[in-house]
């Protein structure tokens, strides 16, 4: 499963260090930038550029970084066939992959006073859980598939 990373200027340091730890763990990971700090870049461009990659790949997941992780997260959920979530605590992001099957895990840098283990908790806890599939979510999922296909 490839991981692909993206983050703005606010998100910077912290994809860089979860970057490493997720490359010292042996997982596939495409950095899709930025990569290099700029603090004048969008968080559309790697927003977008990771919701991208995820949908074509859809045996991959995202992990996008922002200053409050909303940007991200909106930019990202404009794509087809991606659901993306904001990681504020281990227990949403648990709930967000059993009943919703996010794909893209959102992580905001400025807030929370989000660190690096802090956000190693978190990352670890949206890589470990599964999807449960029950009906009641695989027919909430297809209702969404269908809005999708609507627009």
């Amino acid at each position: 499963m490839t991981i692909y990373l993206g983050g703005d200027h606010a998100g910077f340091d912290l994809k860089e260090q979860l970057e490493a730890w997720l490359l010292e763990l042996e997982y596939p990971v495409k950095d899709l930038g930025n990569t290099e700090f700029d603090p004048k870049d969008d968080y559309p461009d790697f927003g977008h550029a990771v919701a991208e990659a995820v949908a074509h790949d859809v045996e991959s997941c995202g992990i996008l970084l922002c200053g409050n992780a909303e940007g991200v997260c909106i930019v990202a959920n404009k794509t087809d066939g991606i659901r993306a979530g904001i990681g504020f605590s281990v227990e949403a992001v648990r709930s967000a992959r059993t009943e919703d099957n996010i794909n893209i895990l959102c992580l905001p840098a400025r807030l929370t006073d989000m660190k690096i283990n802090e956000a190693k908790i978190i990352v670890g806890a949206f890589l470990s859980t599964a999807f449960e599939g029950a009906d009641r979510r695989v027919r909430r999922l297809n209702k969404i598939e269908d809005i999708e296909k609507d627009n």
